[in-house]
């Protein structure tokens, strides 16, 4: 992709309503994950923060949580 289209793309973002630009916003998010989202995505899938979630659900259950 060319200096020149990226500058269209940029223009045509900058026409947007905050609606038409909250959907875009969106349809990226769905579409195109961030290093992170990556990262935290394959975390979650690795069962790496399931026995930090069970220790705060039996908190919760035990009364040992506060409402934020």
């Amino acid at each position: 992709m060319d200096l020149n289209t990226v500058q269209q793309i940029e223009r045509a973002i900058d026409a947007l309503t905050p609606e038409q630009r909250e959907e875009l916003y969106l349809w990226l998010d769905e579409h195109y994950l961030q290093p992170s989202d990556i990262q935290l995505k394959a975390a979650i899938d690795a069962g790496r923060f399931d026995e930090r979630i069970a220790r705060a659900v039996a908190d919760h259950k035990a009364g040992r949580t506060e409402p934020l």
